[in-house]
């Protein structure tokens, strides 16, 4: 798995930080995502799909293909 965020997408509303904050976080000053980790454990895929899934800006990308 290989994540991507697109931060022009983000509007901050920290759900993928509150679901998976070992792969997200949000910038001090504005709450624009930030990728903590961009090929994350087998163990937390499927909690960082739920995260894209839900994601209300669709700034998160999930390829499988990593």
């Amino acid at each position: 798995m290989k994540i991507t965020v697109d931060q022009d997408k983000c509007c901050g509303a920290g759900t993928c930080v509150l679901l998976a904050p070992d792969v997200f976080d949000q910038r001090e000053e504005d709450g624009i995502v930030i990728l903590l980790e961009d090929t994350p454990g087998e163990d937390l895929h499927d909690i960082v799909r739920e995260a894209a899934d839900v994601c209300p800006g669709a700034a998160i990308a999930v390829s499988e293909n990593a």
